[in-house]
């Protein structure tokens, strides 16, 4: 297994056609996070993720994600896909956390 640098704080995730994901490293701790390569005992097919799928289902699936070809873990956030188009990092509906760019007056409606 390898060993992260202490300094790493977030992941981020690139996957087939350019999507990424991010997240403080404490969630792939959590007890409902995985990284798979298989489902029900057979390796995952392409229409739910081959190569590997992150699985993340306490974030509402927001940071879940299929045809992963990388990882890296840094120690600054960098934005993923939900984020560059103005999302809030975590976006949980009870918390009413909206987009970035609709709270900053640069609404896209």
């Amino acid at each position: 297994m390898a060993k992260l640098k202490p300094e790493a704080r977030f992941f981020a995730v690139f996957c087939d056609g350019g999507y990424t994901t991010n997240a403080p490293i404490e969630e792939l701790y959590e007890e409902d996070a995985l990284f798979a390569t298989h489902h029900n005992g057979e390796p995952l097919e392409p229409g739910h993720g081959y190569p590997l799928r992150l699985v993340i289902p306490r974030l509402y699936a927001w940071k879940s994600a299929k045809w992963i070809r990388g990882v890296e873990f840094i120690a600054e956030d960098k934005p993923g896909f939900w984020e560059e188009n103005g999302y809030h990092i975590y976006g949980d509906p009870w918390r009413e956390q909206l987009q970035l760019l609709f709270l900053a007056g640069r609404s896209r409606l």
